[in-house]
């Protein structure tokens, strides 16, 4: 199997992606997922074989570099694709001069996958469209 994370103008494909696991999957609503953020980001779109399973998004604010709509698709959880999207989006940060951390807000449930890559949790537990989320840094 052969995956490619790749820097997309695709924002389509990775909308498909992101409404197939949050909106379908995970019960959020389309005003919760769907913002006005997608023309400024920089978005990074995972393949395996040629076919869309990841996207995540990232909005550089700053010094900080925020990691945001990370989403995998279920047939390939557990593969380590998320892992590779996530050191993806840090390695894109690391090249953009002025990024001194990576921020995210991660769904409690997936606070270890995000710890395991090197994030340290901050604050306290939020509700974000529903589902607990807690902010996650990493100090490049």
């Amino acid at each position: 199997m052969s995956l490619t994370i790749v820097v997309t103008d695709d924002i389509a494909t990775c909308r498909a992606l992101r409404r197939t696991v949050f909106i379908e999957e995970q019960g959020v609503s389309e005003a919760d997922e769907i913002d006005d953020l997608d023309g400024a980001a920089i978005h990074l779109l995972a393949t395996l074989d040629g076919m869309p399973v990841g996207s995540a998004r990232l909005l550089p604010m700053g010094a900080i570099g925020k990691v945001g709509r990370v989403c995998v698709l279920a047939k390939v959880r557990g593969t380590g694709l998320g892992a590779a999207l996530m050191r993806a989006a840090v390695d894109h940060y690391r090249t953009l001069p002025g990024i001194e951390k990576v921020k995210l807000g991660a769904q409690t449930h997936a606070l270890g996958f995000y710890e395991r890559l090197g994030f340290d949790a901050v604050g306290p537990v939020y509700m974000d469209a529903g589902i607990p989320h807690r902010d996650m840094v990493l100090v490049l």
